[in-house]
């Protein structure tokens, strides 16, 4: 019998629960509804495994128009520090909370590995929740935790539920960018931590060209986390799983239609990246398998490829086989860039901000932080004693109520300010993206997507 080892606490109450008692569970739900609603009786709502989790919101019924109008007439203007001279709205964070790997991805970093900051450079837990609670006042919505591989830091679960936290305040999304092999055993806690979305990294499905691609092992490991996810999905959790491949010339090229053939039972996207050029990962424009090539490989299989809608600031180009349950992405940064509705800021493990991954311009925020503490990493009591939550909480408040910004919010956020306004309208073009100085991709906090 297959056991769900590690259900929510909610649920579990210490016991051990099988996957056929759960989806019983389920069966005699809905049984009963049914049964009441021929009765002619308002039927009990069911509720999944996962449904009273904290990453799901309560379905409120929508205003009526007017009073949507209304709203939208007395709504303020999106923070003028998280907006740029594009007029490009910035609502989604990506925080690399880690150097660390415990891969080797060909396209990533060398087999030697790299360089890693000391451990008093990086940001701590404490400064990541601050910078996060900061960034949610002034209208992110979506915080992605990325690497390095995020999943190795030992703290991660509880960052993640202090961050989940700020659902209050406006955050809607709480995502991973993972390699996954250690994913399946952390799955639980996130979940009960607000995890709304997983971007899982596999380059292949041969355990040997893994081995090849990775200079790891750990192929199975990373299928189960997949299954787990989907596992997980079905009594309720809606992670949203998107898995990412980048293709090589050469390499992995042969396995696109493999990759597109996961999505004919299994509810995934799987996205296609374009190879990319980063410090140390020997990027040729020979290896490069660029989209256009992608897509005639797809459609010389499947003729019938349909173009799905895009949302706005989606970075990637999505398309469906009719019939599959799971649909195929293509992140084009090389060929075709989304520059145009770019709303993505970065900030590097070291505590950097970066509006551009192809840019190397950075400013520390790390440093700033830090000035009211000595230069010193901020842990959990200098966060209380230096009450960094309650003002970056307040500065929401005082930017809607018209009142002042704490001083050291607003230096903050004047500096983050000034580095959105000079963010660019477009990267540069593959020529001079290949020349380009910038971090390895281990240290930049991963792809685009």
């Amino acid at each position: 019998m297959t056991y769900y080892s590690s259900a929510p606490r909610w649920l579990a109450r210490g016991r051990r629960w099988p996957i056929s008692h759960l989806r019983a569970q389920q069966l005699r739900r809905t049984q009963s509804i049914a049964a009441t609603a021929c009765n002619g009786a308002a039927p009990v709502s069911s509720t999944s495994p996962y449904s009273l989790l904290p990453s799901q919101p309560s379905k409120h019924p929508a205003p009526p128009t007017s009073a949507r109008q209304a709203a939208l007439k007395q709504a303020k203007p999106f923070s003028a520090f998280l907006t740029d001279t594009f007029n490009r709205e910035h609502d989604y964070l990506r925080i690399s909370i880690t150097e660390r790997c415990n891969l080797r991805c060909l396209y990533c970093m060398p087999e030697e590995g790299v360089p890693l900051s000391p451990p008093a450079h990086l940001l701590t837990t404490p400064e990541i929740v601050y910078l996060s609670t900061l960034f949610v006042s002034q209208g992110v919505t979506k915080i992605r935790l990325t690497g390095g591989e995020p999943t190795v830091r030992k703290d991660i679960i509880p960052m993640m539920q202090q961050i989940g936290k700020l659902r209050r305040d406006g955050l809607r999304e709480l995502c991973l960018t993972t390699n996954g092999i250690s994913l399946h055993r952390k799955l639980d806690s996130m979940a009960e931590a607000g995890l709304t979305g997983v971007n899982l990294s596999l380059d292949t499905l041969d355990p040997f060209q893994f081995q090849l691609m990775t200079r790891r092992k750990g192929f199975e490991a990373v299928m189960k986390s997949i299954d787990r996810i989907l596992q997980m999905n079905e009594l309720g959790a809606r992670i949203k799983l998107k898995i990412n491949c980048v293709v090589m010339r050469g390499l992995n090229d042969r396995e696109i239609i493999p990759f597109v053939e996961m999505g004919r039972e299994k509810p995934v996207e799987v996205r296609f990246i374009e190879y990319m050029p980063f410090d140390g990962n020997k990027w040729s424009q020979g290896k490069m398998f660029p989209y256009k090539d992608m897509l005639r490989v797809i459609r010389e299989k499947y003729p019938g490829l349909e173009k799905v809608q895009d949302h706005k600031n989606d970075t990637s180009k999505t398309y469906q086989v009719p019939g599959f349950a799971g649909r195929v992405g293509f992140i084009t940064s090389m060929t075709h860039n989304f520059c145009g509705t770019c709303n993505r800021l970065r900030i590097t493990s070291d505590g950097n901000l970066k509006v551009c991954l192809f840019g190397n311009a950075e400013v520390s925020l790390r440093d700033m932080i830090r000035k009211e503490n000595s230069g010193e990493p901020i842990d959990a009591q200098a966060l209380q004693t230096l009450g960094l939550l309650e003002s970056a909480q307040q500065s929401a408040r005082a930017e809607r109520e018209g009142l002042d910004v704490h001083e050291r919010e607003r230096q903050l956020l004047d500096v983050i300010g000034a580095a959105v306004k000079r963010k660019k309208a477009k990267l540069a073009g593959m020529g001079e993206l290949e020349n380009m100085k910038n971090r390895p991709m281990i240290l930049s906090g991963g792809n685009p997507g």
